[in-house]
């Protein structure tokens, strides 16, 4: 095995200390401090912060038939969603909620990209807001550099202090109001005051705070870039006519600064100005210029910024815009870039997105308010009574799905002179279950031996539609 020196490519004198080429297996991280925008794609990502935190913070809030309006109960092992209210039997309704998730998120993206990144992700939402508060509290991207860069000082430290002060405190409140969904949170709040949190809110509270903290205050894209997923297999969801912001380098290229008002042409150069302004408004500091990249979460604020930068110099918007590869190949205006959304992929995910949301739709439009699950004694499957009958005995388990007390009947039918001993009317409080014992007889010549099938109907009083008929098995001896 021979050595080759790296300069020269000839053998090197044994004598001589082999020279190690260090690389990094991980790119130096950079402090990013994301340039305040506005326009058109900035007035959208707010309108959605504000939209989603008003709905986070709020809905947990509202009250719905005296009590919280969406309340995931976990000790009672109920949620409650308004008028409605899930049991653990009802697990198979999150399921298809997760297929509607997933599909959407197929959809979307195959049209429009990376939408949920720039708009609407927990990420991005409280991003956006965690930088307001440090662009309120420090100043703009000029001032934050700045300060970053100067010696501590009590001006600095004060500035630092009032910063992660206001970050601590968006963060314990947003962790306060995850737990609010899970312990009703007039409860929760009256423990708060009253210092009595119990163990698992407490630690729940600080534990949601401390990521909502770190994650939104400190780590930012590298959440993005690192650690979220979807970037990495966003490209197979991709094809030529998804819509994707876009750098035209035909009229941009070659770049490069001038006067307001002069003709590209007449200087031998094309409309971008190389001002950097798209990268400095960048929350993940990418260059779109540079083409496509996995880092971009499709945020559009270098849309934004260019066309403001392209008013300015009286050039037409639409150097950064959302457009497709084959758009811009092809030198495609929105007529086609739009025709060219029905294709085979979002058809698909199209009509699968929708015949699931019927589904979805229909299974909460008919959803039982009454369940009975019926349990024969396994301690004595059937014995004589007096008289001669044979009497089996059970548990009904009868559940008021529903938010109203209701009273119910029972009876039993299937074989002949069946009969039913025991309580036949009783009432269930709302949204509760209630376990009652009955005894069923019949003669001992009815059915034959061994099992035999028996229905119990269950019949709310007060409304005729809502009733049970389930089936049992009655044994013969």
């Amino acid at each position: 095995m021979s050595m080759v020196s790296p300069n020269t490519g000839t053998t090197p004198d044994l004598a001589q200390e082999p020279v190690f080429i260090e690389e990094s297996l991980y790119e130096v991280h950079k402090k990013i401090h994301p340039r305040a925008v506005s326009g058109i794609f900035a007035t959208w990502r707010w309108a959605l912060v504000w939209f989603t935190q008003l709905l986070y913070y709020g809905l947990c809030w509202l009250p719905w038939n005296d009590r919280q309006a969406v309340l995931f109960d976990l000790v009672a092992r109920k949620f409650y969603i308004f008028g409605l209210v899930f049991w653990p039997q009802d697990v198979f309704y999150l399921a298809i909620l997760l297929i509607i998730s997933a599909y959407a998120l197929f959809l979307f993206t195959a049209v429009g990209g990376r939408l949920w990144c720039g708009y609407a992700c927990p990420q991005t939402v409280y991003t956006e807001i965690f930088t307001w508060l440090e662009l309120k509290i420090e100043g703009d991207r000029n001032a934050r550099m700045k300060l970053d860069g100067a010696s501590m000082s009590a001006r600095k430290l004060g500035l630092r202090v009032a910063k992660y002060g206001s970050w601590a405190l968006l963060s314990l409140w947003t962790g306060f109001t995850l737990v609010g969904y899970f312990t009703p949170i007039k409860t929760l709040w009256d423990a708060l005051w009253g210092f009595t949190l119990g163990p698992w809110e407490f630690f729940w509270i600080f534990f949601y705070a401390g990521f909502t903290y770190l994650l939104a205050g400190h780590m930012r894209e590298q959440v993005c870039k690192y650690m979220c997923p979807y970037a990495r297999f966003q490209g197979v969801m991709f094809d030529p006519d998804t819509l994707i912001i876009t750098y035209d380098p035909e009229r941009g290229e070659p770049r490069g600064a001038r006067k307001k008002g002069i003709d590209p042409k007449t200087i031998a150069k094309g409309e971008c100005v190389d001002c950097g302004i798209c990268v400095q408004v960048c929350p993940t500091g990418i260059d779109i210029r540079h083409g496509l990249q996995y880092e971009c979460i499709g945020c559009a604020a270098c849309i934004d910024a260019c066309d403001q930068v392209m008013e300015k110099m009286d050039y037409p918007k639409g150097l950064i815009r959302y457009s497709t590869e084959r758009a811009i190949e092809q030198h495609w205006g929105w007529k086609e870039i739009i025709g060219h959304v029905v294709r085979p992929r979002t058809v698909l995910y199209s009509s699968i997105l929708v015949a699931i949301c019927a589904a979805f739709v229909w299974g909460i439009a008919t959803k039982a308010a009454l369940r009975v699950d019926v349990i024969g004694d396994r301690t004595v499957l059937a014995r004589e009574v007096e008289g001669g009958l044979i009497e089996n005995v059970y548990r009904l388990h009868v559940m008021n799905v529903s938010e109203t007390p209701r009273r119910y009947t029972v009876s039993v039918i299937g074989l002949p002179g069946i009969e039913l001993v025991g309580e036949r009317v009783f009432d269930v409080p709302a949204a509760a279950t209630k376990a009652f014992m009955v005894q069923v007889r019949v003669p001992a010549e009815s059915g034959k031996k061994g099992s035999n099938e028996i229905f119990f109907d269950v019949n709310a009083i007060a409304d005729t539609t809502i009733s049970v008929h389930e089936k049992a098995r009655f044994i013969q001896p």
